[in-house]
């Protein structure tokens, strides 16, 4: 939980240093983004974010989803993130909670596959709208939570 924290902080942190414009993005906070599984869609819970209003600071993804049941998912099962807005973000990175230690995790084409190994999985997705021309100019940032429990069937 330590590295989320100061994974946070770098992120954060950085788009302080590197700047932020508003100039393309709409909505007063950023898009809402959901994961399919199988033929199902769930909703991810909006956390920290930077858009065209300011920034808001929450809790990591274990406390902001504390008391919300576990979306359930067979070992190696593939999960897809969903977003219905335009442009989409330019940069993206998923880590992965269990235990106090978290990792990031490959996405590929949108979809990253759930671990093999039973359990309860709590994830933070980040994704970034970076200026196309100016480097190091971010137009905003967010990061989406929710937990998965490996199932064997």
């Amino acid at each position: 939980m330590k590295k989320y924290v100061l994974y946070l902080l770098v992120a954060f942190s950085s788009l302080t240093i590197m700047g932020c414009s508003n100039e393309v993005l709409s909505g007063e906070k950023p898009p809402a983004v959901q994961i399919n599984i199988g033929n199902e869609n769930y909703e991810t819970k909006l956390g920290t974010y930077c858009w065209k209003n300011g920034c808001v600071d929450t809790v990591g993804p274990v406390d902001l989803l504390e008391g919300k049941e576990p979306i359930k998912v067979s070992p190696g099962e593939k999960v897809s993130f969903l977003m219905d807005y335009e442009p989409k973000p330019s940069e993206f990175h998923l880590m992965q909670i269990r235990g106090g230690n978290d990792k990031e995790v490959m996405i590929e084409e949108n979809s990253f596959s759930a671990p093999t190994e039973e359990g309860v999985y709590y994830y933070s997705y980040g994704v970034w709208w970076m200026d196309d021309k100016e480097e190091n100019v971010s137009h905003g940032d967010a990061f989406y939570s929710f937990v998965l429990e490996v199932q064997a069937k």
